[in-house]
Formats: structure tokens, sequence, C-alpha cells
């Protein structure tokens, strides 16, 4: 007989997990203060994040020792919804040797010149590695649409290629976890004020926060259709109710601790000469 909790934990993760596109899909139908994976009140989450930060780091040791695979993690969300805060969380006990992360920003003129991939499989993980990214290619499909800089097809023409790229890393022994964090509007409202009020987080605060905010509604449709489309069996999307962030923390370690344990992951085969070797 299966576990109950276990199958609980299942059926939660159909309900906001995509493994296959959807042209239905719609933000709007998943509530961004659930917590499904809870247990308890902040408390109880925040100590099973913390185990689940010692669980990753002896499976990142094992993971870089194996190098069979590689695990490429895509964080992406709107400004407050914590792509920042979740990387520490899930990888701020692993060693830093095999694990990375980067923030990408607007291309450089240089980085425009080529195909809007080329920088991003310049940064993928390599054999060993794990590789976080905040924010990713997903921006192409996201700014330029809502802004209106590139039309349907050409959108169109976007998901196609990414899906294609994501298939090769997926091939090729990379491991694609696809994270949305997803926050409400009112949520986001109160982080930007506490980012104004707090001097010591004022830094993050940009005039153009606000000017993207004005577009909620059209970055909600420009983030469903990303899924909608770009939703595969070999690299789903997870969407991550994002106003609880110790809940979303727990979610994203969940998940990612439990793609680790699935790849089967052991040491490499014993050198039998070493058996008897004295280190004097």
């Amino acid at each position: 007989m299966s576990h109950p909790k276990k199958k609980a934990d299942a059926q939660e993760w159909a309900t906001w997990r995509r493994a296959a596109p959807d042209p239905e899909f719609s933000l709007a139908t998943l509530d961004p203060g659930a917590k499904p994976f809870s247990l308890g009140g902040k408390a109880v989450d925040r100590e099973q994040v913390d185990a689940l930060a010692q669980q990753l780091d002896e499976l990142q040791n094992l993971f870089y020792a194996d190098r069979r695979y590689k695990l490429l993690v895509v964080l992406l969300g709107l400004d407050t919804s914590g792509k920042d805060g979740t990387l520490r969380a899930v990888f701020g006990r692993m060693s830093p040797i095999g694990v990375r992360t980067v923030a990408w920003r607007a291309p450089t003129e240089g980085e425009r010149a080529h195909d809007f991939l080329w920088r991003i499989h310049a940064q993928v993980p390599a054999a060993g590695e794990i590789v976080g990214f905040n924010r990713s290619h997903y921006e192409d499909v996201l700014v330029p649409v809502v802004n209106r800089y590139i039309d349907a097809d050409e959108t169109a023409r976007r998901y196609a290629q990414i899906n294609d790229f994501e298939r090769l890393l997926a091939q090729t022994g990379t491991v694609v976890l696809k994270f949305l964090l997803h926050i409400s509007k009112e949520e986001q409202r109160q982080r930007l004020q506490d980012r104004i009020d707090d001097p010591t987080k004022r830094w993050k605060f940009q005039a153009g926060d606000l000017d993207v905010r004005l577009q909620w509604d059209a970055y909600q449709q420009a983030y469903s259709a990303a899924v909608a489309a770009t939703s595969t069996e070999w690299a789903p999307w997870t969407i991550v109710p994002a106003d609880s962030k110790t809940h979303r923390n727990l979610m994203v370690a969940l998940a990612v601790r439990d793609a680790l344990r699935k790849l089967d992951l052991r040491y490499p085969d014993e050198d039998a000469s070493m058996r008897e070797l004295k280190v004097v």
C-alpha cells in the first residue's frame, strides 16, 4: 500500500506541474497564496527547508562525483517574486565546487548580434555541474512580447526554438527543471513598498519596476502563454506559489531533491590499487 502522504504529494505536484503543451493554461487558475506542501506554520516549513538544504548538499557531492549528469534550474518570475532568495535557500549550503548561478540581464550589443539562445548555451552546466538561472532565455518571449517588439509569428518561432534547445540539453544529459514563481499583485506591491521604506533594501528598487507593474495583466498573459507553449516532458514547468517566501523555498527544494534522487547517482568505480595505499 502506498504511503498516504506520498499519494497526496503526487496529486499536489500534478496540480502545479506542467509536462505537456496546454493552450488553455492560465496562471489565473492557480492561487499564488497556496501552501500545498506545508506541514505546519512558517517555523515548521523553515525547518523543512533547512533539512532539505542539508540533503541537497550531500546529493550535490555525489552528483559532482558521478559526472554522468548536469542539472539546470531555471527560475522565472516578476520582480520581488524571490529568485535570489530561492537560490540562496536551495543552494546556499552546497559546496561552491560544481555549483554556480547566472543572473541574466538585458543582452549586450555583442550578444544581440547573435541568435537569442547563443549566450544562454554558453552558460549551461557541464558534466557534474549544477547551474541556477536567475531569469533566462524566457525573457526573450516575455519583454519583447509585452512591449510588442516581436509579432505572433516570431513569438511562436521562439517557443519552438526553446523547446528544441531544451530537448538538445535533455538528450545530452542535462536535467532541466523550470520554476515560475507565481506572486500576487498585492504581495508584490507590499514587497516593493518594503524596498522603498527600508534603507538597506532601497538599492534593489528601480523606477522601472513601477513601469513593469503597470503592465501586470500583459505579463500575466505572457507568462501563461510561455508556460502553455514550452511545457514539455523533457523540460517541465512547475508553478510555485510565491506569496509565502518560506513555502516557495520549500517547494523548489523538494522538487530539486526529488529530481536528484531519481538519477540513481553513484560514486565512480573504486580503484582497487588504493585499498592497500598508506599515507606516510
